[in-house]
């Protein structure tokens, strides 16, 4: 089963569960998690082949969906479900095919669709990283600097890379990852819709969301609203955390 860490003490408001994105894991939501918990248990999962999870040669968003099943399983009840990029698309996949698992679902800056921004370059810069040489974060962060010009994004990746006396290591199975970035970047034939309240939250500076969007959302998410969160882009929890934790609020509140 998926690495989860749990915030928060069980109430009668129904649990959220929190799924991240590509190349991220769970600690990347731990303060929003911390945040959400002040009246409800919120739960923050590790994706497979990311973080503290295991590992396998399938990446596809119906064994995703089928991972974040059977967490919900386990917590014996529905739940509410938060996903954003990667962790969106997996999120709207399990509310399509488990309808009954899901009672609110948020998707962060992503949309049921095919895009065109393969992820596969960073993947080679992750993976051409000497990362045997290393003894501190930092020492990476300047070899990337080289070939990686985004101080936001590197810092983001390198979260993921484990400096330890026992041996480097990419807490990310980026073998995998390349050869599903076809599946990742697309978007699984499903059959049947979600009728559940779903809320798709965009940041005003992204293209992630566009009209051309709308009707594929509609058909698989009848009852949606999009909320759009202004100053921020794709990372919307990290650009503009106050703006996005009073619409998440608002969404799970019934605002």
């Amino acid at each position: 089963m998926l690495k989860i860490q749990t915030f928060g003490n069980k109430t009668h408001i129904t649990d959220l569960l929190i799924v991240h994105g590509l190349f991220g894991s769970g600690r990347n939501w731990r303060a929003i998690a911390r945040n959400i918990s002040s009246d409800r248990q919120v739960h923050v999962v590790d994706m497979r082949n990311h973080g503290e999870s295991f590992w396998n040669a399938d990446n596809s968003y119906e064994s995703m969906a089928e991972d974040l099943k059977k967490i919900i399983t386990s917590l014996k009840s529905p739940v509410d479900v938060l996903g954003h990029s990667m962790g969106g698309k997996a999120s709207m996949v399990l509310a399509i095919n488990n309808p009954d698992l899901v009672n609110r679902l948020l998707i962060v800056d992503i949309a049921p669709t095919k895009y065109q921004h393969d992820q596969s370059i960073n993947i080679s810069i992750m993976k051409n990283l000497p990362i045997d040489d290393l003894t501190r974060r930092s020492d990476a962060d300047l070899i990337l600097k080289k070939t990686l010009s985004d101080d936001a994004l590197r810092a983001f990746f390198l979260q993921s890379l484990i400096i330890s006396p026992n041996g480097n290591s990419w807490q990310l199975n980026l073998d995998a990852l390349d050869k599903n970035m076809d599946k990742i970047i697309g978007f699984p034939d499903v059959s049947g819709q979600f009728n559940g309240m779903t809320f798709f939250l965009k940041g005003e500076l992204s293209n992630y969301i566009s009209d051309k969007d709308l009707p594929n959302i509609n058909l698989l998410f009848p009852r949606n609203k999009i909320i759009t969160i202004k100053n921020a882009g794709h990372w919307v929890h990290a650009e503009a955390t106050r703006d996005f934790l009073l619409s998440v609020k608002e969404c799970l509140s019934g605002s």
